[in-house]
């Protein structure tokens, strides 16, 4: 199992620690660092400044919001990125929800979301392959456009630059059963937003008949601490925010996730008390339970311990959310 560092999104700005533990996580042995983007920075840049400053680490989105692009936008940034780092880079892409896609991008939610996703995965491989020009009869993202609002003149091209490698990695974050199994499909890897080791069963009827090689990346927090409940704080606060204000309190992908991993009275508790406005009860509401399983928190036996379960099932890449470069390094010396 390899580690990768995730750095996330920016909060109300740029975490000036950012370079340096991207720095200290490639020093350390780990096989990569990721960027993300919600509605505020966005992964590309970021990924681009720490690619500069790195030699070897492979760099991902976790993810990159396909609302916020169109996919030959999208497939413009990777190739670029994957020139200037010496063919580094790896495409994370996610759908999102319809509070973020039709609240912050202004477009509308796509009605039959594996087919949007299927046909922005087939043009980023067309762009990528350069073996003609990029055409698609899509319902979704037709190449060339042929609406009735179009002037019809369009014309089908390839990308003027040579993509580095057709074969870049492109990953899709999934959480409903059908979009997993499909990412199976389609993609060259599946980045999970919340895994337990302790619940495979619940993705199990989607990752029938992986192909060889395929990459099974999900994050998961990681402190090493002596207080387990203090170190868990920030694991309930995400998940207090994603499962309560990431969507509507009648669609949220994120909520039906803790459901089906069997914390669905909690769920709609959570969601409950954070679209009251009443924040900080929805976080203490977080099952200390659910936080433990999907992080990796605590005194370095106990993690170490904790560790070989992760290391035992399907998991390829670790995503490391993690603060310091003490649980780094000590991470990679657990995983070593």
């Amino acid at each position: 199992m390899r580690l990768g560092l995730a750095l996330g999104y920016w909060g109300r700005g740029p975490d000036p620690g950012h370079i340096a533990l991207a720095q200290e996580a490639e020093r350390l042995g780990y096989d990569s660092v990721w960027t993300a983007e919600a509605w505020g920075s966005d992964a590309f840049t970021p990924l681009t400044w720490i690619a500069a400053r790195t030699s070897r680490i492979r760099l991902g989105t976790a993810v990159v919001q396909m609302a916020a692009r169109s996919p030959v936008t999208t497939a413009m940034h990777a190739l670029t990125l994957d020139h200037l780092s010496g063919g580094r880079m790896m495409l994370g892409l996610g759908l999102s929800g319809p509070q973020v896609v039709e609240g912050w991008y202004g477009r509308p939610f796509p009605r039959s979301p594996l087919t949007a996703t299927r046909e922005y995965v087939e043009v980023i491989r067309q762009v990528l392959r350069r073996e003609g020009p990029v055409e698609l009869a899509g319902r979704f993202h037709a190449h060339p456009y042929t609406g009735e609002d179009g002037t019809g003149l369009g014309k089908p091209l390839k990308p003027i630059t040579h993509p580095l490698r057709a074969d870049l990695p492109v990953l899709l974050g999934a959480e409903g059963p059908k979009n997993i199994a499909q990412t199976t499909r389609i993609a060259d890897g599946w980045l999970p937003l919340y895994w337990s080791p302790l619940r495979t069963d619940v993705y199990e009827a989607s990752l029938t008949g992986l192909r060889e090689g395929f990459t099974i990346a999900p994050m998961a927090r990681a402190k090493i601490c002596d207080d387990v409940a203090e170190g868990l704080l920030p694991v309930k606060a995400m998940l207090g925010f994603y499962i309560g204000g990431m969507g509507h309190s009648a669609r949220n992908f994120h909520a039906d996730l803790m459901a089906r991993m069997g914390y669905e009275a909690e769920a709609r508790r959570v969601q409950e008390l954070f679209l009251a406005g009443r924040r900080e009860e929805a976080v203490l509401a977080v099952p200390d339970a659910f936080a433990d399983e999907i992080s990796l928190v605590g005194p370095r036996a106990r993690v170490a311990e904790r560790l070989e379960a992760w290391r035992a099932g399907p998991v390829t890449d670790l995503l490391v959310l993690a603060p310091d470069p003490h649980t780094l390094r000590v991470l990679a010396e657990l995983n070593s």
